[in-house]
Formats: structure tokens, C-alpha cells, sequence
């Protein structure tokens, strides 16, 4: 969905919250989310007040008398910022292809930058891929690191404090990315083994030294384009895959966001990964909003440690 159809589908407060009952109640509102009674009634107020809304659910059991609304309990829930710039945000999140940063979001949707940062992260927050299969078929892995400059420190310095992000795309299949402490088989082995299925055809990596010993219980044949000769492809053997999505994200990283903390750098994987595994679902949109449905909120004070490096 586009600003456009944003716009002329959801536009007011009312036509959002229509939108999120469907997406989180398809079949209708059956139970109260509080005491799972099935005594609901859609209260309409007939006044006005300080409340913007013109409906709420009402729970008529005796012990429970709970009002809520569709956005109660889900990341939406207590937001003082219009449903209508959640949607529109959600639209702009979703259709930038190397990531909008917070600035661009503020100016876009005419809040404050903190508002705007912390709207990104509550979508975000909804982008970890758990329901992901594993992957199968022909399958790429490969390592890059990101990060390390700082102002007014040595080379040597910025080399130690760099992270390591470990990849893995299924040939025109999903992709899975993640934040891992170093490159060694102690932190490879598991994202491998986590990510990819054990009956997969082939594996591809280049020669770093960690992937013989990290695909040590897998039988598929490994594959290895040996960068260092300058051989990068081998007939339908590269890796070309997915060093193209981490060039994707570095683009997003140094011409969007800028500055990124070691803290939030797996969420800025997970967005990566959630837009490429849907760049051709139609449906990515109402997707995303069920997602946002079914999360409890995230509060700001646990995105905000007291001490964070960017780099």
C-alpha cells in the first residue's frame, strides 16, 4: 500500500480503527481480552469529548465491566501519536528499500525527532522473523562486518570495534541475518545451524577458515569461491547473492541512517530481512499491521540504555 491509498483508505481515526479490528478480530470481536467472556457490546458515544473516539467494546460481565478498544494490548495501545501517521509511517517504512531514517520520518510526518525514533523502533520491533522456515535448496552464507569509525581514533581501533553480521539467502527464497559476536566457528556454527535445514541441497560461502568446521554436521556439498585468487564465480557457484544484500544494507546504513548503536543493530538487520522477504507479497501492508496487532507495547525507557556507542 502506498501514500496514496494510505490516504484515501485510512485516512480518518475511524476508518484506522476499522482497519486494525479487522486485521486483529477477522472474524469479529468474540471475548474480552481481559476475562475472555463472550458478553461484548460496541458502545457508541453520542457526545463529544476529550476522547476522539467514537466507539469503544464493552465487556458486560459482572466481575470484568473492561472497556477497550481494537489497538488495546498491541503496540498501537496508549500511543499519543494519530493512528492515521502510524499508517502513513508503516507506508514509508515499508516501501524504502535501503531503510528512511528517523530525521527523514520527522520531517515527513511533522513530529519530533524522538517520536519519530521511537515510532521506527515500535515497527521494528515486529520485524523478527520466528515464523521463518528454514532455509533449503541451494543456499548462500557469507559474513560482513560494519561499523568502527570514530572520530579521533586510530585504524587499528576501529578495526577491534567493528561487528560482525552473519547472512544467509535461499536462492530466490528468503533471507535470514543476524548481529553474532565474531566470525569464529564458536558464533558461526550456530547461525548455520539455526537457520539453515540440515537436508539442504548445497551450500555456498567463500574461503574464510570458520565454515569447513562450522557445516561440520551437514552433508550437503560446501561449495567455496575463493575471494583472495579473485574467483567470484564458478558457474551457478558464487555467493554473489548475498553479498549484494549486504551491499543493499550498507547503502542504508551510510546514506540513510548514519549513525547506528551495536544495541539496535539486530533490528536494523530484522527490518532488512522483513522488506527483502516480501519485496513481491502484495500483501506486505496488512501483514505488517497484523503483526503490530499481536505485540504488547515496548516502552521507550527499553530502548534507551544509559551508555550507547554508535558507530
Amino acid at each position: 500500500m502506498n501514500l496514496c491509498e494510505v490516504h484515501e483508505k485510512l485516512g480518518t481515526t475511524e476508518q484506522c480503527l476499522e482497519y486494525i479490528e479487522k486485521m486483529r478480530w477477522p472474524d469479529g470481536v468474540k471475548r474480552c481480552p481481559t476475562c475472555g467472556s463472550d458478553k461484548i457490546v460496541k458502545v457508541e458515544r453520542k457526545t463529544e469529548s476529550k476522547n476522539s473516539r467514537g466507539w469503544f467494546h464493552l465487556c458486560q460481565e459482572s466481575t470484568c465491566h473492561q472497556q477497550f478498544s481494537p489497538t488495546a494490548g498491541t503496540l498501537f495501545h496508549d500511543s499519543h501519536l494519530p493512528l492515521i501517521k502510524w499508517f502513513q509511517a508503516i507506508a514509508l517504512v515499508l516501501n524504502a528499500k535501503k531503510g528512511i531514517s528517523a530525521m527523514q520520518l520527522k520531517r515527513d510526518l511533522g513530529v519530533s525527532y524522538k517520536t519519530a525514533w521511537y515510532l521506527y523502533h515500535r515497527i521494528r520491533e515486529i520485524m523478527a522473523e520466528g515464523d521463518i522456515p528454514k532455509l533449503s535448496g541451494i543456499v548462500e552464507i557469507d559474513e560482513t562486518y560494519v561499523g568502527g569509525k570514530q572520530k579521533g581514533r586510530g585504524v587499528y581501533y576501529g578495526k577491534k570495534q567493528k561487528q560482525t553480521v552473519m547472512g544467509a539467502v535461499e536462492r530466490k527464497g528468503n533471507l535470514k541475518l543476524a548481529h553474532v559476536a565474531d566470525s569464529k566457528v564458536k558464533s558461526v556454527q550456530p547461525f548455520i545451524e539455526t537457520n539453515v535445514d540440515q537436508n539442504v541441497e548445497r551450500i555456498m560461502t567463500d574461503q574464510h577458515v570458520s565454515y569447513p568446521y562450522a557445516l561440520k554436521n551437514f552433508t550437503a556439498p560446501h561449495e567455496v569461491m575463493n575471494h583472495i585468487i579473485g574467483e567470484y564465480a564458478r558457474g551457478d557457484v558464487y555467493t554473489n547473492s548475498i553479498e549484494n544484500v549486504f551491499s543493499l544494507f550498507k547503502r542504508g546504513l551510510i546514506g540513510q541512517y548514519h549513525r547506528v548503536s551495536a544495541k539496535h543493530l539486530q533490528r536494523y538487520l530484522d527490518e532488512c530481512a522483513y522488506r527483502f522477504n516480501r519485496r513481491k507479497n502484495a500483501d506486505a501492508y496488512a501483514e505488517t499491521v497484523r503483526r503490530l496487532c499481536g505485540f504488547p507495547p515496548l516502552t521507550f525507557a527499553s530502548l534507551t540504555p544509559e551508555e550507547e556507542t554508535p558507530f
